[in-house]
């Protein structure tokens, strides 16, 4: 979770802090270097992190007032979210996938068999209807991740020193869920501070936990909203309509019916916006069927969190873009082959 924060935060900061943003336009040598800031950022909030437990753990009583045993926690903890996190790069590097997706993606699945047995001594209900629900999310993921919005575009022919480019036609696949599963995150962590402080004093928690419960009626409508609006900031971040446009006119490019230049932006801005609104109500969705089907439907907590919408999301998110890399680097083998 440090290392997936500090990703999230480095991305924000590109846009805020504009040396990071040239960073982020020099390639390689520039996605190295915001890397490197990711790692020491890692570090940085792991520390905190692990001092956060230390002390909830001694407040609790479960660690005396050992300041040896408090320093060995946070260092422990420091090293092995640093430990986590250089298997994942490593595990990137190899071309294998997303290692920290990767890693997440096997933290689900350990929790699957709790999940599975937890169904099985559940009630009629439960058993009857979770099959039907979790194929159901299954499919809806699955169209949703895989859904894009084809626009085309039309390249004219131009002359490069003494050649001739031809034109051709293409098209630029905007997703209907751009942002993934960062939205999720993004609001998981936010409403996770209300609980955390209560934590530190016994009636504040009572109070936390009768409103601000995680089932509860106002919990969940705010989740749905920070959702909502983390997606809509998140896939703005990660798709600029003006640089889009941009680069299209640089290279030749067009959309058909749609002049080059401010009018493309706000076509491309248009369209990104009317997309993203149905993967935000999607993903607001997913994330509160859990708790709706522990509350409403009679469901075990350990199934609806094993295997409820999150988590498939997450599984299913990895999977696909796996395959796509596996695909993609046959492709390219099978390239470099017929090369030879």
């Amino acid at each position: 979770m440090p290392y997936v924060t500090a990703s999230i935060i480095m991305q924000l900061m590109t846009v805020a802090i504009p040396k990071l943003e040239q960073l982020q336009k020099e390639g390689e040598a520039g996605f190295a270097k915001i890397n490197q800031y990711t790692r020491y950022l890692t570090v940085v909030l792991a520390a905190l992190q692990s001092t956060g437990y230390a002390v909830l753990f001694r407040h609790a009583g479960i660690l005396d007032k050992d300041l040896g045993k408090l320093i060995l926690i946070i260092v422990t903890l420091t090293a092995g979210t640093t430990l986590l996190m250089w298997i994942g790069e490593l595990i990137t590097k190899r071309g294998v996938g997303n290692g920290i997706s990767l890693l997440i993606f096997a933290s689900i699945l350990s929790s699957a068999p709790a999940g599975i047995q937890a169904w099985i001594h559940g009630g009629a209900t439960e058993k009857l209807f979770f099959p039907i629900i979790a194929i159901g999310v299954v499919v809806a993921v699955v169209f949703v991740q895989e859904g894009q919005r084809r626009i085309p575009i039309q390249y004219a022919r131009r002359q490069v020193g003494r050649r001739m480019t031809t034109g051709g036609s293409t098209y630029m696949p905007l997703r209907v869920n751009m942002a993934g599963v960062i939205p999720v995150i993004f609001a998981a962590a936010i409403l996770a501070v209300p609980q955390t402080i209560g934590s530190f004093n016994a009636k504040w928690n009572i109070s936390i936990q009768r409103n601000f419960g995680f089932s509860s009626i106002p919990y969940l409508l705010t989740e749905g909203a920070l959702i909502l609006i983390f997606t809509f900031f998140y896939t703005a971040v990660q798709f600029n309509p003006v640089d889009q446009a941009d680069n299209l006119r640089r290279n030749g490019g067009y959309i058909p019916g749609i002049r080059p230049g401010p009018p493309t932006a706000h076509y491309l801005d248009r369209v990104m916006t009317r997309l993203t609104l149905p993967g935000a109500l999607f993903l607001a969705a997913i994330a509160v069927l859990p708790s709706l089907f522990i509350k409403y439907g009679g469901f075990s907590q350990a199934t609806s969190r094993a295997l409820g919408g999150t988590s498939v999301l997450i599984v299913v998110g990895v999977a696909l873009d796996t395959m796509r890399q596996m695909q993609s680097q046959m492709m390219m083998r099978n390239y470099e082959g017929f090369l030879k």
